[in-house]
């Protein structure tokens, strides 16, 4: 069945009509619906909408999560030294209207504007830390108060700002060489320290070790001294009661003892008279 041409002309523009009133939003996005270039509805729920064809259009924008990659950038501590900051920011639209608003619906205008934004939050966070600070404080503490601060200054663009990170933060070339000067010099004060401390311990170990071998040499000598003196009252006695048991015999085992002990000598000389009491047992009985 052959069909009219102007039916085809009007099924056409139905249909032209009808896609043109039909639109679709999805989870992802935020949308605004203009009419005749004003903003009438920004608060549209994922799934299918109407409008009507030239009189109604529609601008869809990324509402998910948005990164920032910002340059890295010299900032100056409370101590005035320079660092070095790389950092990162993720945020998204919040309401979508503010947005358009602000930036036109440009994101290339709020990544200029987020990025004045986080330089000026840098520059507030870091010329309150030393660099000893910001090592020690930690990067968790200076990022929590740069989220706070830059959410509060970007709240006018429609965007939350959802983090922000430090990547690094490094010291320029010529801080870099003076600081790690000062660490060596630190270290190598701890250093002596410890081997000043160390070497004034053995001292005192060594001191200690010898009073104390003084002390066993003293103890080990008087000990001795002792024992000799013992033994030597011991023999002496030994021999008294010996002495005393046959005084002749006693006399004449001494004589032989000292005979023994000064004929048997080599090259010495005595000089003696025969008569003398030393050759008493030499004479005959």
């Amino acid at each position: 069945m052959k069909m009219n041409p102007m039916m085809l002309v009007v099924l056409a523009a139905v249909l032209f009509i009808g896609s043109g009133s039909i639109f679709t939003v999805d989870q992802r996005e935020r949308v605004i619906v203009f009419r005749l270039g004003e903003i009438v509805r920004t608060d549209l729920e994922p799934g299918l909408h109407f409008k009507f064809p030239f009189i109604n259009n529609v601008r869809k924008y990324d509402g998910r999560l948005q990164t920032l990659d910002s340059k890295a950038e010299r900032f100056l501590t409370s101590e005035k030294k320079n660092v070095i900051v790389d950092t990162f920011v993720k945020w998204r639209i919040a309401n979508v209207d503010n947005f358009y608003r602000a930036v036109g619906g440009d994101p290339r205008q709020v990544d200029t504007r987020l990025n004045q934004f986080v330089k000026e939050g840098m520059r507030a966070a870091f010329s309150k830390q030393t660099i000893k600070e910001l090592i020690s404080v930690g990067r968790d503490t200076i990022r929590l108060g740069l989220v706070k601060e830059i959410n509060e200054l970007a709240n006018g663009l429609g965007i939350d700002i959802i983090d922000v990170q430090i990547k690094r933060i490094d010291l320029p070339e010529e801080v870099s060489a003076s600081v790690y000067k000062r660490m060596e010099s630190e270290r190598e004060r701890v250093a002596r320290d410890f081997r000043s401390r160390g070497k004034e311990a053995a001292e005192r170990i060594k001191a200690d070790a010898d009073k104390q071998g003084e002390i066993i040499l003293a103890t080990a000598y008087r000990e001795s001294q002792e024992l000799r003196g013992r033994g030597d009252a011991e023999a002496a006695e030994t021999y008294a009661g010996a002495y005393n048991k046959n005084k002749e015999f006693f006399a004449f085992y001494r004589s032989l003892d000292a005979y023994r002990k000064s004929m048997g000598a080599g090259d010495d000389l005595i000089v003696l008279e025969p008569t003398s009491d030393f050759f008493k047992y030499f004479k005959k009985q």
